[in-house]
C-alpha cells in the first residue's frame, strides 16, 4: 500500500503514536491480558482461566471504538478500579530502544513532533510521569479529545483543526496497520509501522507499510 521510506528534506510535521510505538506494548499487554483478568478472577471468585474466556470477547467488542482505552469505562464495566491496578505494576512502563535519540535528532533537525494516541488521559498521565518523555513534544494529543478514535478516517480532518499540518510533509509512526491505513486515506505520505511493538514478542513486519524494529533505524 505504502512502503516509502522517509525522506526528511521532505518532512515538517511527525506524529508519533504512543503504546508500542515510543513504549514497550508489554505493558499492556500484560495488564490486560494477565493482571486485569486475575484482578477480577478473585474479585469474582472464579478461574483466573474463566475470567480470561469471559474477559477477552468483551475487550475485543470494544476496539477501535473510545471505549477500547477509556478507564473509567472498564472501571464501571468491571467493577475494578483500572487507574489503581495500573499504578500497581507501573514499573513496568517502559521506553524502546533509540527512542530518545529519535525525538532529539528529529527535533534538532527543526520538526515539529505530536504524540497522537488512543489512551485514555489518565493513562497518558501516568506514562508521561513515569517516563518523562512530556517535555520532548510540541503537543500532544488523545483520541479522546477529538472525539473518534485514529482508525475512524474522519480524525485526521478533526487533527487539522487542533495541530495544522500538510498530509505530503507528515510522518507518522504507528504500531497499528489500521491507523495507518486511515492515515493513507487521508493522504499522509510517511508511514512508518513499528513491527516490534512488545520487547514479548518476536518483530512482525507489516506487508503493507515501510516497516522499521525501532526508530534508530529512521533517525535523521
Amino acid at each position: 500500500m505504502n512502503k516509502i521510506p522517509p525522506d526528511w528534506n521532505n518532512i515538517d510535521t511527525v506524529l508519533l503514536d504512543m503504546d508500542g510505538t515510543l513504549l514497550d506494548k508489554y505493558f499492556d499487554d500484560h495488564f490486560w491480558e494477565e493482571f486485569v483478568p486475575a484482578q477480577y478472577a478473585l474479585k469474582n471468585g472464579i478461574s483466573g482461566e474463566e475470567a480470561v474466556e469471559e474477559l477477552m470477547p468483551r475487550f475485543r467488542s470494544h476496539e477501535e471504538t473510545l471505549d477500547w482505552a477509556n478507564l473509567d469505562f472498564w472501571s464501571h464495566q468491571l467493577d475494578l478500579d483500572i487507574p489503581a491496578l495500573k499504578k500497581q505494576i507501573q514499573h513496568l512502563i517502559a521506553i524502546h530502544p533509540n527512542v530518545i535519540e529519535f525525538l532529539e535528532r528529529v527535533k534538532a533537525a527543526g520538526k515539529e513532533i505530536f504524540m497522537v494516541t488512543n489512551a485514555h488521559g489518565k493513562t497518558l498521565d501516568l506514562k508521561m510521569e513515569r517516563t518523562a518523555l512530556a517535555h520532548r513534544f510540541d503537543g500532544i494529543i488523545t483520541s479522546h479529545e477529538i472525539g473518534m478514535p485514529k482508525e475512524d478516517p474522519a480524525f485526521w480532518d478533526k487533527l487539522q483543526e487542533v495541530v495544522p499540518f500538510n498530509p505530503a510533509r507528515t510522518l507518522l509512526g504507528e504500531d497499528t496497520e489500521a491507523v495507518l491505513r486511515s492515515a493513507h486515506g487521508y493522504g499522509i505520505r510517511y508511514l512508518v509501522f513499528v513491527a516490534s511493538s512488545s520487547s514479548a514478542k518476536s518483530p512482525l513486519d507489516s506487508e503493507s507499510f515501510f516497516s522499521v524494529r525501532d526508530f534508530g533505524e529512521i533517525i535523521p
